[in-house]
């Protein structure tokens, strides 16, 4: 029987990135599930703190190129690819010079502070869907882990154009963030511009413009919603049980893969 395909979208991946909680979180579930039987790839962006000698990427020419316009400024995907051990997985890189490279300023290893989080995330989401056509990937299962992936399950359930995983089951992972991450006040308009209608995000209009938005509007386009902070956020909580949507505690998910399995084929 084949193996059932699985689609990781990734804050953080160690050893890419140093080992902490959130990048061995990541490396845990993609070879976790690839050991559980499920055919794994990984999207995660190419932060600048990630060492590409070290880490053995290379680009991935066929797959590059991909222009992503951003208020009409043409943003170049640069793909890269590594093999994630002991398993061998692979792990795509989105890179681009506009929004991954090392900055001073940056607070933490994927520069959370910055005023262009909305575009970055913008890029990185429009390039993983893309990529992943490209791939004639079909996944039965799309993960997105943290609020880098967060517009991941919004692109996949709000645009036309995202036929190909119309079967395919989307998980929400909410991670514990130690950085606020604040949102552009263009964020709606630049949604607006790649397709997302506005009476849709009307009913988002009213939430801070943070994390917790992009939280909201993840688990509100999500089939399954895992909760990886010490104690669930009240209000998503909220929005998840109003959804009726399944979802695990951390208690429950925290070193137990099988948790995970269990988790995806009841959906």
């Amino acid at each position: 029987m084949a193996k059932k395909k699985f689609l990781f979208v990734a804050q953080e991946v160690a050893p890419y990135l140093p080992p902490e909680n959130i990048s061995i979180l990541g490396k845990e579930v993609a070879t976790g599930i690839h050991k559980r039987g499920y055919e794994v790839r990984t999207f995660t962006p190419k932060w600048g703190g990630i060492n590409e000698r070290r880490n053995q990427l290379h680009e991935v020419i066929r797959l590059s190129g991909l222009n992503v316009t951003i208020d009409d400024n043409d943003h170049p995907l640069l793909l890269k690819v590594a093999s994630l051990h002991p398993t061998r997985t692979q792990v795509y890189f989105i890179d681009n010079d506009d929004f991954f490279q090392k900055l001073d300023s940056d607070i933490d290893e994927v520069g959370s502070n910055r005023p262009d989080n909305d575009k970055r995330i913008l890029f990185f989401t429009r390039s993983t869907i893309e990529t992943a056509k490209k791939l004639q990937w079909d996944p039965a299962v799309i993960h997105s882990q943290g609020w880098v992936a967060a517009l991941t399950p919004v692109y996949l359930r709000q645009l036309s154009d995202s036929v190909p995983f119309e079967n395919s089951k989307v998980v929400y992972t909410v991670l514990p963030e130690d950085n606020e991450v604040t949102i552009d006040g263009d964020f709606f308009r630049r949604l607006k511009e790649d397709g997302v209608k506005e009476e849709y995000l009307k009913r988002f209009e009213d939430i801070e413009k943070n994390t917790k938005l992009l939280h909201r509007m993840a688990i509100d386009n999500s089939d399954g919603v895992i909760f990886m902070t010490d104690e669930p956020d009240a209000d998503l909580l909220e929005a998840v049980e109003a959804k009726g949507i399944p979802y695990l505690r951390k208690e429950e998910a925290e070193g137990n893969l099988e948790a995970y399995i269990e988790f995806y084929d009841k959906l």
